[in-house]
């Protein structure tokens, strides 16, 4: 009896560990493409469709799902989980953050960058740039520029709090993208913070970014 409950303790410690193996991957996954905006505002994440698609059970998709509601990528609907659906109140309150947090985070880029960040940032604003009236296209570009500058944040804890809004993020960008003065406003403000990351002028970064960001509330306001 013994031997038989030993058996049953280490099969369940076993099958407990491949769990949340499985949660932790599917998560880092579906949080990836989060960041890289490829879940856009109508589209609905359903667990039993990523788990036929992942090769797993329902189970650790939906614990990897709900922790992505817990940390702000996500929220739940009667149809599967999605992009928050933030009110435009909600909106203004993230901004404060973003202005709080943003500039303070790329100087610490300006400080801290390599090469293989400046590789990255440059090769994301070459998408942006050439992306022209592909509005998709320079979501991609944008959004691999963002994600290029915070994978330079070595601040681990600074990091993760600005991603965990990229909600609000996408969700400005939905709406402002479609106009071509906000895409010319978009590529100007990356082409300067760049060349200020480049330079290592941090407090020119900061001063940009804080800029950049009021120059993004206004376009959602002007949209929204």
């Amino acid at each position: 009896m013994a031997n038989f409950l030993d058996f049953l303790s280490g099969w369940y410690t076993l099958f407990a560990m491949s769990r949340t193996s499985h949660r932790s991957r599917i998560h880092e996954a579906l949080r990836l493409r989060l960041l890289r905006g490829e879940v856009g505002p109508d589209v609905r994440l359903v667990d039993h469709a990523i788990a036929a698609e992942m090769g797993v059970s329902r189970m650790p998709v939906r614990e990897a799902l709900m922790q992505l509601v817990s940390e702000g990528y996500l929220e739940g609907t009667s149809r599967g989980f999605a992009l928050p659906n933030l009110s435009p109140e909600r909106i203004a309150e993230v901004f404060v953050l973003r202005r709080l947090l943003e500039p303070h985070a790329v100087v610490c880029v300006a400080r801290d960058r390599t090469v293989n960040d400046l590789l990255a940032m440059r090769d994301a604003l070459a998408l942006a740039e050439s992306a022209k009236g592909d509005v998709a296209a320079f979501h991609r570009g944008a959004e691999a520029f963002r994600n290029a500058w915070l994978g330079a944040v070595r601040n681990n804890e600074l990091r993760n709090a600005i991603q965990r809004y990229s909600g609000q993020v996408q969700s400005v960008r939905f709406a402002t993208l479609p106009d071509p003065a906000a895409r010319k406003i978009i590529v100007d403000g990356l082409k300067a913070l760049l060349q200020a990351v480049e330079a290592q002028d941090g407090p020119h970064a900061h001063d940009l970014m804080l800029r950049f960001i009021y120059d993004a509330e206004t376009a959602y306001a002007q949209i929204a």
